[in-house]
């Protein structure tokens, strides 16, 4: 094992492992953003390195820095966690050559993998059915176009390089194409630094399932069983469990059985997740396999009761798999929620602030809560909006569920606004409770979703959660609030005036200039918050009088971005 390693990540994930190695007798070193100096990873380290400002390409996405660190302090491996360099083949390339193990997969099976356009080739020629799509070389917007009309719309397009719904966009007409190929292309450059896109038929109701495989350096391969992931919004999980509800031991062992074949294509070493999307009808297309260990991993460790940070650190280490297939048994039902600082009335924006208050349930043997932050941290524009993730298991999916309804109600956040309520609603929702729910779950329950959950009985209701628009010392009245989001746009105000940035950000493109005309509902500029773009668009039609920033500017929330007129006064 390891004298010392390096973790190269922050967040639920970067504690995660830090915990993990101390039981492990590793000593571990932090490495930290300026924006982290005195967040819960670097505290738990033994060690902690700065390594740049608090944007994440001049920090965390510096594979350099993180290298010299790992020089500096002697460490000899380096966990990536996931997201950031955890699926970055030059990273991994650049350890090795520096004398370090990247706790990971080879390069090999990085870059096979990688590239969601290469891996479906890949997939197709073992075998393995995959969504019908386009996956070339050639990236001209004609091209993408004539395919698109080929594989007939809707279509999704996806950033070849991406994950997290990030560079994604459903595109139900031609007409919608280039405009929302601009923004995948956008946003997929930010987060990955690689902006090229693949097309694929659209599957309307879809299932979102995963299997999470395990290979060793010895060439052996197992899985931990599956996942289902369905519930999501912009195209990113909110909820996962384990198992899957509804599937049959058959239908359990051959998806089980086609994710260790897509593991074996690529001599697969360590953790890696293989996604399928499945239809209405059952049949499972592979979609990605993530090369590194997932937000939703929890969940297999209930149901199996193994460590799977430990088995990384183990086999990337060299030794063989703890287990044989026979041995990794599944027992009871595990469902995991993220708790993000996001304002769902808001289409899910993220939000800003500093944590006033932090509670969670206290953890026991079915309870389980994995928190990036404390109480009295600043939560900032520049990273994922998680915050942490409940984590709950029971003998069976219905007793895990009452466990998260109660771990819900027993966790308590102030100073920031999350999704807590949200998350409340889900997890009480009839159609949710019966299983088998879909992708477009959300989008079809959103009015209930976003109610209240009614108080029980004897308990007292929470008067911040009341949305009848009652306040002291003066009527109710609504004002609009001007639009922002990235795929839905909101139903816009019927006024112009001064558009204000609806949360803290950096302006990434900008689609007008002062003295254009534009129509009701033209995106007029673009803002990125959080790893996400979200579109500002017009609230009426008029002329743009005052255009107040540029490509690249920073802006905090309530600034005035620009000015509509109509005729000759400002509306």
């Amino acid at each position: 094992m390891f004298g010392k390693l390096l973790i190269a990540n922050r967040g639920e994930i970067a504690c995660r492992i830090a915990r993990t190695a101390r039981r492990l007798g590793i000593r571990t070193v932090a490495v930290h953003s300026s924006a982290d100096a005195g967040t819960l990873h670097v505290q738990l380290a033994d060690e902690a390195v700065a390594i740049g400002p608090a944007p994440a390409r001049d920090s965390y996405l510096r594979a350099d820095a993180v290298i010299a660190a790992a020089r500096a302090t002697g460490a000899g491996a380096i966990h990536p966690g996931y997201g950031f360099l955890a699926e970055n083949a030059d990273f991994a390339t650049a350890c090795a050559a520096a004398g370090l193990v990247f706790v990971g997969p080879s390069v090999e099976a990085i870059r096979a993998m990688g590239s969601k356009s290469a891996a479906k080739t890949l997939m197709a020629a073992a075998g393995i059915p995959v969504v019908p799509g386009y996956h070339g070389d050639d990236q001209s917007d004609a091209r993408l176009a004539a395919e698109a009309a080929v594989i007939g719309y809707p279509v999704l397009l996806k950033a070849v390089a991406g994950g997290g719904g990030k560079g994604m966009r459903i595109v139900g007409a031609p007409g919608e194409l280039p405009a929302a190929l601009a923004a995948a292309r956008r946003e997929a450059g930010a987060a990955f630094g690689d902006d090229r896109m693949l097309v694929e038929k659209y599957l309307a109701s879809p299932r979102h399932l995963e299997v999470q495989v395990f290979g060793d350096r010895e060439g052996r391969l197992v899985h931990l069983f599956e996942r289902d992931c369905s519930v999501q919004r912009r195209h990113q999980k909110v909820l996962e469990e384990a198992p899957a509800p509804g599937l049959s031991a058959g239908q359990r062992e051959a998806l089980c059985r086609l994710a260790v074949d897509a593991a074996r294509a690529v001599s697969y070493v360590g953790a890696g997740t293989v996604e399928f999307i499945a239809g209405p009808d059952g049949q499972c297309f592979f979609m990605e396999m993530n090369t590194r260990l997932q937000v939703e991993h929890p969940v297999t460790e209930f149901i199996t009761g193994l460590d799977l940070v430990e088995w990384q650190l183990r086999v990337a280490a060299g030794e063989p798999l703890p287990l044989t297939q026979e041995q990794i048994t599944l027992s009871g039902h595990a469902i995991e929620v993220r708790l993000c600082a996001e304002d769902p009335a808001r289409d899910f924006l993220p939000a800003t602030g500093t944590l006033a208050e932090l509670a969670f349930p206290a953890a026991d043997s079915g309870v389980r809560v994995d928190a990036g932050v404390q109480a009295g941290d600043a939560i900032g524009i520049h990273y994922d909006p998680l915050l942490a993730k409940l984590i709950v298991h029971g003998p069976d999916r219905r007793t895990a569920l009452r466990r998260l309804q109660a771990a819900l109600a027993g966790t308590r956040v102030a100073g920031v606004r999350t999704n807590l309520a949200f998350l409340a609603a889900l997890a009480a929702h009839p159609v949710f409770a019966a299983g088998g729910v879909d992708t477009g779950f959300i989008a079809t329950h959103r009015a209930e979703l976003l109610e209240p959950v009614p108080a029980r009985a004897g308990s007292v209701a929470d008067p911040w959660a009341a949305r009848d628009g009652w306040r002291m010392n003066g009527p109710a009245e609504h004002r609009a609030e001007p639009a922002a989001s990235g795929d839905d746009r909101r139903s816009t105000p019927a006024a112009g005036g001064p558009l204000t940035s609806p949360m803290p950000g950096r302006i990434t493109a900008i689609h007008v200039g002062a003295g254009a005309h534009v129509r009701r509902g033209a995106v007029l500029l673009v803002l990125e918050a959080m790893k996400m773009e979200h579109s500002i668009v017009a609230p009426a039609d008029g002329v743009v009088s005052r255009l107040n920033v540029s490509v690249g500017t920073q802006v905090e929330e309530g600034v005035e971005l620009l000015v509509i007129e109509s005729g000759d006064r400002s509306i």
